[in-house]
């Protein structure tokens, strides 16, 4: 058995529960500034973290894990590195401890979703699937806790009768985990449902482990001191908020919920500062928005259609403005490090001049590429278009690319996962070395995109415009869903 280097307490504990699509990095830490003691990312499913690559992302100081398609998957900070938990779904035990083993440096522990109803997580037997099978999780359990250096724990729901959820939980037990947490309703209950006190505290009053109650939100949790209520009422030693924190993460402070207004714009602040997604940050924004989301700010939120529209929604314009330098000095700084980052010209023997240069498709405008920039410029130059070769390593099935423009050719000396992206870093490098615009953000844009742009704009029934209307959409839907007392289709159990 490997023994745990780091010992978490659940004891006397406040804690952010895992709740899809709302527990990423900026919700995290504005958890752990209104008083959280722990918080819990979202569930990850053990298949979609095997495929990530750890990422030391220096230009945010986070930890990333990144999957084949680029998109960061889980990003911790050091801040949280001592009191964030990692929750996968899973099914499997040898997958479960290859995760675990994964993540388990930049994480205080490992818990392992056993509870959540939805199909996304009960398909593939996951979540609360595991519940009719307690053989399975034993396995899961026990291979973890012999396996990481973390300390484990497990979500559930209480099973049908009593007798089977005492009898379950023991067996939970012994497989030596830190703790476990319960959410004190069935499987096929949903919030207007009541949460059962009762059972939660007959666990609590058979188990020796901690044991964490949930489900309190809205029936119990409305402001700080009902967390403490809901703890005496079930006897538990900790108590996990889900969607009273969703509301408001201030909930966690013990002088009393602070002004959504204010809780709104610090967490802005954190999502421009971690560049987190613009999509997930308006999704968590319209959760704290709720019945204010036909309000004059809740529609410019609707409208947002990037990080800087919604800040500019709520009057953090200049904000962005001055995150975004600050980032893009941090880049500068980095690439200016070593002569190869710096992505100076070289040429080799062979003719072909050579940078160390990427396409990241979130530093160029969403209607543009390296690629269209440079096809457009032979255009404009009547040169013949440029011709690309492209070749792929048999060894790691990497793609690197050669782009001929005027009879000079242009190579990245990095290779890339797909042919597709070793082109457009080409057509980087050719773009840099004649100092031409290649199409990113916050660059002059050429008139040709202006034009494409305007017309985009200009057509009220075109697909641009036809998607802007689904977020805001779907934020309504959600919300009349959180009204009618029916669980959101996106958040956590």
């Amino acid at each position: 058995m490997i023994e745990h280097t780091l010992s978490l307490c659940y004891h006397n504990k406040l804690i952010l529960a895992p709740m899809v699509r709302v527990g990423t990095l900026p919700m995290r830490l504005l958890a752990l500034d209104y008083g959280a003691d722990i918080v819990y990312c979202e569930e990850l499913i053990d298949l979609k973290m095997l495929q990530c690559k750890r990422v030391v992302n220096e230009v945010l100081s986070t930890v990333d894990f990144v999957a084949p398609d680029d998109r960061v998957v889980f990003r911790t900070c050091k801040r949280e590195q001592n009191r964030v938990v990692f929750q996968m779904g899973t099914s499997d035990a040898e997958r479960a401890l290859a995760v675990a083993r994964l993540v388990e440096n930049d994480v205080a522990g490992i818990d392992v979703n056993m509870g959540c109803p939805k199909e996304y997580s009960t398909k593939g037997g996951m979540g609360a699937a595991l519940l009719s099978d307690p053989d399975k999780i034993e396995k899961i359990l026990s291979t973890l806790v012999k396996g990481t250096r973390r300390p484990v724990t497990c979500k559930i729901r209480i099973l049908p009768s009593l007798e089977d959820t005492l009898s379950l939980v023991k067996r939970i037990e012994r497989t030596g985990i830190a703790a476990v947490t319960v959410h004190g309703r069935k499987r096929e209950e949903r919030p207007q449902h009541p949460v059962s006190c009762e059972a939660i505290k007959a666990i609590a009053e058979t188990l020796s482990i901690p044991v964490i109650a949930n489900g309190g939100s809205h029936d119990h949790i409305q402001k700080y001191l009902d967390i403490e209520d809901f703890r005496q009422a079930t006897a538990a030693s900790s108590v996990m908020v889900a969607r009273a924190a969703m509301w408001n993460p201030s909930i966690f402070l013990k002088e009393g919920l602070r002004p959504l207004e204010e809780v709104m714009q610090k967490y802005i602040r954190y999502a421009v500062q971690y560049e987190n997604h613009y999509t997930n940050t308006k999704y968590c924004l319209c959760q704290m928005l709720r019945e204010q989301l036909e309000s004059p700010q809740g529609r410019l939120l609707h409208a947002a259609q990037s990080s800087q529209e919604i800040c500019e929604a709520f009057g953090l314009g200049a904000f962005y403005e001055e995150m975004t330098r600050e980032l893009n000095a941090r880049r500068a700084e980095l690439l200016a490090r070593t002569p190869e980052a710096v992505g100076e010209p070289a040429e080799d023997p062979s003719g072909v001049i050579k940078m160390a240069v990427k396409f990241d498709r979130r530093a160029y405008s969403p209607q543009i590429t390296p690629k269209m920039c440079l096809l457009e410029w032979c255009r404009k130059e009547k040169l013949a278009q440029p011709v690309y070769d492209t070749v792929q390593r048999p060894l790691d099935r990497l793609f690197c690319s050669v782009v001929t423009v005027a009879e000079q050719k242009y190579q990245s000396t990095l290779w890339d996962k797909s042919k597709k992206l070793a082109e457009q870093a080409a057509a980087i490098v050719c773009l840099r070395s004649r100092g031409l615009p290649e199409g990113r953000l916050g660059e002059e844009s050429p008139s040709w995109h202006k034009r494409k742009r305007e017309a985009t704009d200009q057509d009220p029934g075109g697909p641009r415009n036809q998607e802007q209307a689904v977020p805001g959409e779907l934020c309504k839907k959600l919300f009349l869903a959180l009204e009618s007392g029916e669980e959101s289709p996106l958040e956590g159990w």
